[in-house]
């Protein structure tokens, strides 16, 4: 059922009491609410009245703001508040909207507001049916944790546990709020639909029940873990299954392990940024892995059979033709984890030479009269 537009949308400036901008993207917004609710969360402030207070105020305006479809009727709603807000036209009796002027019924004003959210007028004597509850179930925020791979379990894949501190269902009461062995009474004030109606003069507006905050309930025993909230922010350990292959910077998405949700809503997901550190021999492009493999100029000249080590401790021999050229690249099928083992040779070229490997080098020199830049002209 679509959000119903409320009087405190007239009255509060709800990304002021988060400290955004009305511009704000979702993720600021998100980020803005969980600061301020670890900051004056009950626990972290006990006896603290005005924190308490203040943690209303920030989840109230979390609830609307926070929700994609709400914050749209209500930055709808905050545009034409000067136009509805009145007790009658402007300038009293005689003026329009008052005695001598034209008069808008309060059919009218359902009409306006339920053309302009898809809706039957709601209001009093309108044809919106019922009354129906304003609040509804809220999905739990989206939380991030970083998480650090070895290289081989980055390539190989793992199940592991991280540990992180958030908001979580109150493990005494499972998120009800009441003390274990009791249960919330239905609102005498709203009898369960967690509003009220307010007459303003031409037409009425429903807003929170003041007596169970919009809960329909209340709660009579709270929780003395939670106070009452059904959530509480403490470490929790999260089971994740890291698949093979992943990189640096990719995200991988837990459904339902983000924060808790509120009035009954589904919990957020856990998305889970992945960091892998460095191997000191191979590195990693797409599915496979690369690794460069030094050889002697002997060896690229004259052709050998090299030992290349691999990732999982057993190493495999490639041979190498002879007049292998450094930068040469072979490609061993199935020796790198999930993909495979790229061995690039590079020809090394000693910093110091032996007399013995000097003349050596000396004699090679005079038997090759060849420029290999003959093809240059210079």
């Amino acid at each position: 059922m679509a959000a119903e537009p409320q009087k405190e949308w007239f009255e509060k400036n709800y990304y002021k009491t988060l400290g955004v901008n009305e511009k704000a993207s979702a993720k600021d917004i998100t980020k803005a609410y969980r600061k301020l609710a670890r900051e004056l969360h009950p626990d972290k402030n006990p006896g603290d009245t005005a924190a308490e207070s203040r943690f209303k105020e920030v989840s109230a305006a979390y609830d609307v703001i926070g929700d994609e479809e709400k914050r749209t009727r209500y930055d709808e709603v905050r545009r034409l508040g000067p136009m509805t807000g009145g007790r009658g036209g402007p300038g009293g009796p005689g003026g329009p909207g008052g005695a001598g002027g034209f008069n808008v019924g309060f059919d009218d004003i359902g009409d306006l507001l339920g053309g302009l959210f898809n809706r039957g007028g709601g209001g009093r004597g309108g044809r919106g049916g019922p009354q129906q509850q304003q609040t509804r179930a809220q999905e739990g925020a989206d939380l991030e944790a970083d998480l650090t791979l070895d290289f081989d379990d980055a390539v190989n894949g793992l199940e592991t546990t991280i540990t992180l501190t958030s908001e979580a269902t109150c493990h005494t009461c499972s998120g009800s709020g009441s003390n274990p062995g009791s249960k919330p009474e239905t609102c005498k004030v709203c009898k369960g639909k967690g509003v009220q109606d307010e007459d303003q003069g031409l037409f009425s507006f429903s807003r929170p029940c003041t007596s169970c905050s919009g809960r329909g309930s209340i709660i009579t025993d709270p929780c003395t873990t939670c106070r009452g909230i059904g959530v509480e922010v403490r470490p929790r350990d999260v089971k994740v299954r890291i698949p093979a292959g992943v990189k640096t910077g990719q995200k991988i998405r837990l459904k339902g392990r983000g924060g808790p949700g509120r009035l009954g809503g589904p919990p957020g997901d856990l998305f889970v940024r992945v960091n892998v550190a460095d191997h000191p021999l191979f590195a990693r492009s797409g599915a496979d892995l690369t690794i460069d493999v030094p050889i002697t100029f002997a060896e690229a000249a004259l052709g050998a059979n090299v030992k290349v080590p691999t990732l999982d401790g057993e190493p495999v021999t490639i041979r190498i033709p002879a007049g292998t050229a450094t930068g040469k690249t072979f490609r061993l099928r199935g020796k790198g984890g999930s993909g495979d083992l790229l061995a690039t040779v590079v020809v090394t070229v000693p910093d110091e030479l032996s007399d013995e490997q000097r003349q050596a080098i000396e004699a090679l020199a005079e038997a090759t009269p060849d420029s290999p830049r003959a093809h240059l002209g210079v």
